[in-house]
């Protein structure tokens, strides 16, 4: 009978202590992996260790306790998150908004209090991070369709599909039948910069790589191709910690 029918299931973490404090890694075993492997997502804040097929528990245990310094160090430097809650501040279009849940009727919406501005919700407050974020994805759809249609206009090619997604990875992708993938998460920086990812995408409908042809491209389509990208390495990150 094959070993791996005798071996006990996998739990889903490992637990590891530092300092005090107690460190949840989340286990993953990997048929293609070929050794372990320990990383922090910046995004989410989880830890996880990914192992072949045939590694022993007990080895991925000691691993982790041994790094469990650098587990914790990397921990403390993701950015704390903010849950779409009343009093919250989130940045939408690049501009930070306070969360304001209001009595009566009348959805979601941006408006002006006391000369700030703010997205204010009538609803349960149960409900209030649902309708906040079904907000927001309204929104991201809207501007990046008119982002769409705009660069349509100019490359004289468009997309078979538009989908939004919450992705970890990657901020935009285009398939090679022409469908566009984006983050809604892209309605929280500033317009230049979601106005660039599509442009990126889109640009890809014509050359479905990263060559010197793909670039000149985005760059007839987008004006903005080195401002928006510095933006993205120096706060794309912390995009992922509102929500």
């Amino acid at each position: 009978m094959p070993l791996a029918f005798l071996r006990r299931p996998d739990p889903d973490h490992l637990e590891v202590h530092h300092e005090g404090a107690l460190l949840r890694i989340a286990l993953r075993r990997r048929d293609t992996a070929r050794r372990m492997t320990l990383r922090v997502s910046a995004a989410t804040g989880e830890a996880v260790i990914t192992l072949p097929p045939r590694l022993a528990l007990s080895t991925a245990q000691r691993f982790a306790a041994s790094h469990a310094g650098w587990i914790a160090g990397r921990l403390a430097r993701v950015p704390e998150r903010i849950p779409f809650e009343p009093g919250a501040e989130i940045p939408i279009r690049g501009e930070n908004h306070r969360l304001v849940l209001r009595e009566g009727r009348g959805g979601v919406r941006l408006e002006v209090d006391d000369g700030r501005p703010v997205l204010s919700a009538a609803c349960n407050e149960a409900h209030f991070p649902r309708r906040v974020r079904e907000a927001l994805m309204r929104a991201a759809r809207d501007d990046i369709g008119e982002a769409v249609e705009r660069h349509a206009a100019t490359l004289g090619q468009r997309p078979l599909r538009i989908t939004l997604r919450d992705t970890r990875s990657r901020w935009g992708s285009c398939t090679a039948r022409g469908e566009l993938n984006f983050s809604w998460r892209l309605i929280l920086a500033p317009p230049m910069v979601l106005d660039y990812l599509v442009a990126h995408e889109m640009a890809h409908l014509r050359e479905m790589n990263h060559s010197p042809r793909f670039w000149a491209v985005a760059r007839s389509l987008c004006g903005h191709v080195d401002a928006a990208e510095a933006w993205l390495k120096r706060n794309g990150t912390a995009l992922h910690r509102f929500g």
